[in-house]
């Protein structure tokens, strides 16, 4: 088997995990009658700090249903350079809610003042600024967490305009487990927040929004206008329960395997690795990116072409220690074999 660190999102369910679908508690979740799925919700919303949460299949359709619910079409959502919601949903924010997204700063990350800066006037020919969406831990920028202290003063800005605020938090349990706060402090601020259970916690599909009651009651009705609503739900709302149980503690050894890479890819020619936050290791490299790809996946190391001269490594729970020193070798010595003349 290769060694697979494209994403945190191929990750297979463990034997313990699959048991725990098999023998989950089932019902009707379109009728609101799914045990599982109600628990995975409660338990979400708790962890979380919120009135009340939802199950969803995806962190795109999370975030598509935070979107709809907070703005009205001709409206303006704002969120970090490379931020998931404008560059991996397909245009979903356009196309379902009416709405153009700005991308505000460099690298995924924001200050206040840089928002504030961003933000149009309100005026009858220009779209109204509505929403300010946060992703942390941010893809594009590595894996960072979005410090927050600046998230305070990001959501200081966007209430004293009147904006609402969402936390695309698909990776938020590495934030937590990264800056010691816990996913409760992290979503404080925040009105709506999704959160991803099929990244680094291994389950096989899932998401969650979570909110105020009544904004919850209404993305309940999106998800079933999206073809969210399903049945006997419960097999995969399981999954993640036992995900939340059993893989948050553990999201530490993926950063620290993350760190591991860095420290051996590093010594490669031509490489520059910034030390990662979380589990996501960005490798900038002299020469084009594609080609190393390749050769590595030959060799039985595949990683993600994220730039014409980057690459990006994913640790998780699929992937050993040993593994990762194996694969950070494997591109040293693709590397030196490049330069050989």
């Amino acid at each position: 088997m290769p060694i697979d660190l494209r994403s945190d999102t191929v990750t297979k369910p463990t034997a313990a995990m699959k048991r725990a679908m098999v023998e989950a508690d089932l019902g009707d979740d379109v009728y609101g009658e799914d045990p599982s799925a109600r628990a995975l919700e409660e338990r979400v919303a708790v962890l979380l700090g919120k009135e009340a949460a939802l199950f969803v299949p995806s962190g795109t359709m999370g975030n598509q249903i935070a979107i709809a619910c907070l703005t009205e079409r001709g409206d303006e959502v704002y969120a970090g350079e490379g931020s998931h919601c404008i560059w991996y949903e397909s245009g979903a924010a356009g196309a379902y809610s009416g709405v153009q997204l700005v991308e505000v700063g460099k690298g995924g990350l924001f200050t206040a003042d840089e928002l504030a800066a961003t933000l149009k006037p309100v005026a009858y020919y220009c779209p109204n600024p509505r929403v300010v969406v946060v992703e942390n831990t941010h893809n594009r920028g590595g894996g960072k967490v979005f410090p927050q202290t600046e998230v305070l003063r990001v959501a200081a800005v966007a209430k004293e305009r009147g904006l609402s605020l969402h936390l695309d938090g698909a990776r938020l349990w590495n934030a937590a487990a990264a800056s010691g706060l816990s996913e409760r402090e992290l979503a404080a601020p925040f009105d709506t927040v999704s959160v991803c259970f099929s990244k680094g916690l291994g389950a096989p599909v899932g998401s969650a929004l979570a909110g105020p009651a009544a904004t919850i009651k209404k993305a309940r009705r999106i998800r079933k206008m999206l073809g969210g609503g399903m049945r006997q739900v419960g097999i995969l709302a399981s999954a993640c329960n036992f995900a939340l149980e059993h893989h948050r503690a553990r999201l530490a050894t993926d950063h620290d395997n993350a760190k591991r890479f860095a420290a051996i890819a590093s010594k490669g020619r031509g490489v520059r690795i910034e030390t990662p936050e979380t589990n996501i290791a960005m490798v900038d490299l002299e020469i084009d990116a594609a080609p190393i790809a390749s050769v590595l996946a030959a060799r039985g190391v595949l990683t993600s072409p994220f730039g014409p001269r980057r690459l990006r490594v994913v640790t998780h729970l699929d992937v050993t220690t040993a593994e990762v020193e194996q694969a950070a070798a494997a591109l040293v010595s693709a590397l030196e074999e490049r330069a050989a003349p």
